[in-house]
């Protein structure tokens, strides 16, 4: 018995030099007790001590200068009503109705939407901003805006946010959603960063822990539509792999500058897709129509045109 008190003794000394607040109640007349004195009453000793718990880690939020976004030919959801406003919510719709369930065939990931483009420089990222700032302007649906550019991270300097942590930190296991997620002051609109550079970015993006996070994505909130600005798909392999889990994929294509070839090439890379669009970007009032033609696509796959005369090329 005197072992045991003993033992619970130098415990209870133990965890006061821890800096664990221990009542004096739980260890009473320790240094009198005999083993020949020791009864149950003693027994007190050995009550369990409540450690401190740590706090449940959260979101962090983020301030975006809607007016500095604005300025930068971005549209906001409080802003006017403008042409570049009403490119966005043309666009949007059709997105939204397949990603809800309600097109003409329910999609797998249907809420799950990769931007992307042929080549550097056609304003994949900046589209992609814009459909979630439009998306976000939704009474029924709220947004997440991923850059999945994971080579060279837009999202964040556009929106004049600092780089941090993000997806592959995440897929990498070392943070969790909630301590990279940022909410913003926008309502309805969450980013994720790209995260930390990581010299198997590709592997991490083909992993099955990122087959696991997209699957979650996908079903835990039935009213969230995902948008990722992911890499080009001729110049990153990155994006060919995550277009393989994609719902739909919204290519964007620069007005008189992406060559057809360059457009065919990029959407054979993505034809287990079921559902890509093309939107024309920077397109002159009197080019939209001669530049669609020529397009033969007569696949088995839903496909538009849409315009965005945007400011940016990112």
């Amino acid at each position: 018995m005197s072992s045991l008190i003993e033992q619970a003794a130098e415990r209870l000394e133990q965890l006061r030099r821890a800096g664990v607040d221990v009542p004096q109640a739980a260890s009473p007349g320790l240094s009198g007790i005999s083993a020949e004195s020791a009864t149950p009453a003693a027994t007190p000793v050995f009550e369990k001590v409540q450690l401190p718990k740590e706090p449940a880690p959260s979101s962090r939020q983020v301030t975006l200068d809607l007016n500095a976004i604005l300025a930068a030919g971005i549209v906001t959801p409080n802003a006017p009503r403008s042409r570049a406003a009403d490119q966005y919510r043309v666009i949007k719709r059709p997105l939204i109705t397949n990603a809800m369930g309600k097109g003409a065939t329910i999609l797998k990931h249907g809420n799950l939407i990769m931007v992307t483009s042929a080549l550097a420089g056609e304003g994949k990222s900046f589209t992609a901003i814009n459909l979630a700032m439009s998306i976000a302007a939704e009474l029924d649906n709220t947004v997440m805006l991923i850059d999945a550019d994971v080579a060279r991270p837009s999202v964040p300097r556009m929106l004049g946010l600092e780089a941090g942590a993000g997806l592959l930190d995440l897929l990498e296991g070392t943070a969790d959603m909630a301590s990279v997620l940022l909410k913003t002051n926008i309502d309805k609109l969450t980013i994720l960063p790209s995260g930390t550079p990581h010299p198997r970015a590709t592997e991490l993006l083909a992993s099955d822990a990122m087959r696991a996070l997209l699957d979650d994505m996908a079903q835990r909130y039935s009213d969230r539509i995902i948008i990722f600005d992911s890499p080009p798909l001729l110049l990153k392999t990155e994006a060919r792999v995550l277009a393989s889990q994609m719902g739909q994929i919204v290519m964007v294509v620069q007005a008189d500058k992406t060559s057809q070839a360059d457009v065919q090439h990029a959407l054979s890379t993505i034809e287990n897709c079921p559902l890509r669009m093309l939107v024309l970007n920077k397109a002159r009032g009197d080019s939209i129509g001669g530049y669609g033609h020529g397009y033969g696509y007569s696949r088995g796959y839903g496909y538009g045109y849409g315009t965005a005369n945007e400011q940016q090329s990112a």
